[in-house]
């Protein structure tokens, strides 16, 4: 016999959260039949779980699963599981109210925030569940039956702030959801969700891993629609290098295999797991504003979002692959996810895993994955110099840079650490556009004489981290072209004679430069142009400029090569005849000339070019 329906109001709270959903401030609308999937797996879980525990309960546990119909027809769509069921009292308690704490809490910032994109983060903290099938569906129906129970409970709403609830006879056990479909609408993100092929697209985005099967009917054939391997939860050993291939070709929509396969499993306070992986190549949009960090998310095996951004620095954002944590809500939002604790401490564990498994890479007797992870991401990797302050070690460990000890071979600061020379204490580098022009640059060759080792830097974001990242090894940085370098003493004698020189000079080029002083780093040019200790970079000063920051006009050092005849010649000039117009032309030239040497562009191109012409036709 059917009992009368009854006709209950919903909590208001939860009817304040039916409306929200009715009038779809979640625009990603899929995700209903995520939570009701997840909802049904659930069913299965507790069901095995209490069958295990309780030996007399009468509940069939031989076939468990989901199924979905889909009725074009009738425009419904049926989730069904034979799961554990609900009792009246738990279908008013669980789907009447809402009995979860923070309610008012989620509303109250609902109302108080005015961003549609926050708004709807907002809804994903508390957890919406069943109330997302109302984003599509004029009306649910529920019937249910709980495992052990004669009798079945048939529930059903319009959303609108009531809802009936009657004991029926007859029910399977487990909870089948059926929704009545609104009107396709593909402007409003309500797609036709009575086709198979739809529905198939979802689970396979939303649902792929949920253990248990997800079935449809095919025509007159029974199909599961999931995979329900969990790569992720089996033993390594149980999982072939052809299956993680195929997986990671899956997750990154990828053709080729990736270079390196990453597992973590942690237990304990909380569980989870990670299958990650490193690329073979980096993807077109590694430097684009709009980029996306690949590692998804899951809760319990059910997919929770794409390119979690909690779970990834932005300088591992290339990284690929899944993420399962046990103990999070399904609907936990990007903005909660950033302050979680247990997201911090998984992220933590993950970045540390990613950098040992590359310097792993790095000691492999073969180069190959090494060379080619670096060449494709190392200059992603060395922005996380820049603000990952605790791995910057780690960082640096598996970082390679071009030098001046092979053209062709990159090199390792260890290694670098482990050539240089007795006495040495800074591991020196230069920053520029390509290795030519620092191989050509005046500020190597005293360096270049003596032996020492430098570092040939040509990414953008190397005239960055050097200045942010003091030393490696206890070795401190210390840029060729920048302060005072003592690689030979200058005599008292030698300043002395030049003393009068350079305080001309300093007045004379006043425009253009702070101080005129000797030099040590030159042997054969007769001048260059060096910066002060904390000054800027004239690339990394265009660098700022391109992005419309306003910056100071930066004065340099002029220093003179005081063993070249051109130098020495101006000398002696100016002690026989002093100060004359012709001199300061030269000084002018030479000037140009060191700005030249190192890239630079001259303030007046024509000026300079008339007295060059000038003085090459008096050597006529």
């Amino acid at each position: 016999m059917t009992t009368s329906a009854e006709t209950l109001e919903f909590q208001s709270e939860a009817r304040q959260l039916l409306q929200l959903m009715i009038h779809s401030i979640y625009s990603n609308k899929d995700t209903f039949l995520r939570e009701l999937v997840s909802n049904a797996s659930d069913a299965l879980d507790k069901l095995r779980l209490e069958a295990f525990r309780d030996k007399e309960l009468e509940a069939d546990t031989d076939d468990l699963h989901i199924e979905i119909d889909t009725d074009s027809e009738n425009r419904t769509l049926t989730v069904r599981d034979n799961g554990i069921g609900m009792s009246r009292d738990d279908v008013v308690a669980l789907i009447g109210t809402i009995a979860k704490s923070g309610t008012a809490e989620f509303l109250k910032k609902l109302k108080e925030t005015k961003d549609s994109a926050a708004s709807q983060d907002l809804i994903g903290q508390f957890g919406i569940g069943f109330y997302a099938s109302f984003m599509v569906a004029d009306k649910v129906t529920l019937l249910t039956r709980h495992a052990g129970s004669d009798e079945g409970v048939r529930w059903e709403s319009e959303g609108e702030g009531t809802y009936t609830i009657e004991t029926v006879p007859d029910l399977p056990q487990g909870t089948s959801v059926v929704l009545h479909l609104k009107p396709e609408d593909t402007e409003d993100q309500l797609f036709d969700y009575t086709s198979a092929t739809k529905i198939k697209q979802i689970v396979k985005k939303y649902s792929d891993f949920i253990t248990w099967p997800i079935r449809m009917t095919e025509g007159e054939e029974v199909v599961t629609v999931n995979s329900m391997k969990a790569l992720w939860a089996r033993s390594s050993s149980d999982v072939t290098e052809d299956e993680y291939n195929e997986f990671y070709k899956h997750v990154a929509h990828d053709w080729n295999d990736p270079l390196e396969t990453i597992r973590l499993q942690a237990e304990g306070t909380f569980e989870y797991q990670a299958l990650l992986f490193l690329p073979g190549h980096a993807p077109l949009d590694l430097f684009m504003r709009e980029r996306k960090r690949g590692v998804q998310l899951y809760v319990k095996r059910v997919f929770i979002m794409d390119d979690c951004e909690a779970l990834m620095p932005e300088y591992l954002r290339f990284v690929k692959g899944v993420v399962d944590a046990q103990d999070l809500s399904l609907n936990v939002s990007r903005e909660i996810l950033q302050q979680d604790r247990q997201i911090q401490l998984i992220r933590r564990r993950l970045v540390k895993k990613i950098l040992s498994t590359v310097k792993t890479l790095m000691a492999d007797e073969n180069p190959y994955k090494y060379e080619t992870f670096w060449k494709e991401f190392g200059r992603a990797v060395k922005e996380g110099l820049l603000d990952d302050f605790e791995n910057r070690t780690a960082i640096l460990d598996i970082c390679s840079f071009a030098s001046t000890n092979d053209p062709e071979k990159l090199t390792s600061l260890r290694e670098y650490v482990e050539r240089m020379k007795d006495g040495q204490e800074h591991i020196y580098y230069l920053t520029g556009e390509s290795r030519q022009s620092i191989e050509n640059s005046p500020h190597l060759e005293a360096f270049q004489a003596k032996g020492y080792e430098v570092l040939v830097l040509t990414d953008p974001i190397d005239e960055m981290w050097v200045d942010a990242v003091s030393g490696y090894e206890e070795k401190q940085f210390q840029s060729v072209a920048k302060g005072e370098v003592e690689l030979d003493d200058t005599s008292d004698e030698q300043k002395e004679e030049f003393s009068g020189l350079l305080t001309w000079l300093t007045t004379s080029l006043a425009e253009q430069v702070k101080e005129v002083r000797l030099s040590t780093r030159l042997t054969t040019s007769p001048a260059c142009i060096v910066g002060d200790t904390n000054d800027v970079t004239p690339t990394l000063e265009k660098m700022y400029r391109a992005m419309g920051q306003e910056m100071p006009q930066i004065k340099r050092i002029l220093e003179l090569n005081p063993g070249h005849p051109l130098v020495a010649g101006l000398r002696s000039s100016f002690t026989e005849h002093g100060e004359s117009e012709g001199l300061a032309e030269t000084a002018e030239l030479l000037y140009g000339m060191a700005l030249l040497a190192e890239g630079g562009e001259l303030g007046d191109p024509a000026r300079f070019t008339k007295l060059l012409a000038t003085h090459l036709q008096k050597t006529l």
